[in-house]
């Protein structure tokens, strides 16, 4: 019956993991759940260990400080302004829900690469729009806003990596 809950865990986890390509906190569910379940099946062999929580607690805050910084610094990389970066996460996260849900048409895949594709679209119009106003040129704007989508991307590769190593951890401890 344990193996039963421990692919339960493994589901549950991996639909959190997933979730976090559409700016959800996913790794934050992910904690959650591995915290659940390590709290009502604590007598259970094999069983998920609080020393695992914790660590997937403390991987979750580097997952958020890799997302969060690379989609910041893109943008002030390229010199973007307070407004601008804020624009840009506000972007990333609305362009993420709007690309996921045209895209949901197309089987599996489709709501991810939209949620990719939208929340890089969403945080260079946020970074360009927010430049808006400032004396900055067109150039000047774009490439800022350029800046913010490759930040967003790479924020979110590095957020899904750290997730990954979160997911396979728990579910190693769960297994074994």
């Amino acid at each position: 019956m344990i193996y039963l809950y421990a692919t339960l865990l493994l589901f549950a986890n991996t639909s959190a993991w997933i979730a976090t390509v559409f700016t959800l906190p996913g790794n934050w569910v992910l904690v959650l759940f591995t915290a659940i379940y390590a709290f009502f099946l604590p007598e259970a062999q094999p069983h998920v260990s609080w020393t695992v929580v914790g660590i997937t607690l403390a991987l979750a805050f580097v997952g958020e400080g890799v997302e969060f910084f690379a989609g910041a610094a893109g943008a002030a990389k390229q010199g973007g302004s307070r407004r601008g970066v804020m624009l840009a996460i506000v972007g990333a996260f609305c362009g993420s829900m709007t690309g996921a849900f045209f895209a949901l048409p197309i089987p599996l895949i489709g709501p991810v690469i939209g949620a990719l594709g939208g929340g890089a679209v969403g945080a260079f119009a946020g970074a360009w729009i927010g430049e808006s106003g400032t004396g900055r040129t067109h150039g000047e704007r774009i490439a800022i806003g350029k800046g913010a989508l490759i930040g967003r991307l790479l924020g979110t590769a590095g957020k899904l990596i750290v997730g990954a190593i979160m997911l396979v951890l728990v579910t190693v401890d769960s297994f074994w």
